[in-house]
């Protein structure tokens, strides 16, 4: 299912759109296959552990060169060990689709990594 978010592309969005509600979101949390969590309907996160400061560093490149790419960005909060990783879309304080796209996308990258 998340095969379908990772072919979607991200689009611009500066508010006037409505976040994400209810079935919506339970939906895309369904696509992303349990993956992360949902933070209060206006959130997902998810911890990613590491097994040093530095390989917790390369995951945020390469977390932080698709979220260019993509153009749309999260909340990296990196420890030594862990990086835990927040998407919500702040120009509508809540969760846009855009957010389980890169979600998705995060995931995939992140599946390869060693």
């Amino acid at each position: 299912m998340t095969n379908d978010l990772k072919k979607k592309k991200c689009v611009p969005c500066e508010g006037g759109v409505k976040p994400l509600h209810g079935e919506a979101i339970q939906t895309y949390m369904r696509e992303l296959g349990g993956k992360w969590n949902l933070i209060g309907d206006k959130m997902i996160g998810k911890d990613f552990p590491c097994i040093n400061f530095m390989h917790g560093m390369n995951l945020v490149n390469k977390v932080a060169a698709l979220a260019e790419e993509e153009g749309h960005h999260p909340d990296v909060c990196i420890s030594y060990t862990n990086v835990r990783i927040e998407l919500f879309t702040h120009a509508i304080g809540g969760l846009s689709e855009n957010d389980f796209i890169l979600a998705a996308k995060i995931d995939d990258i992140l599946e390869k990594r060693s």
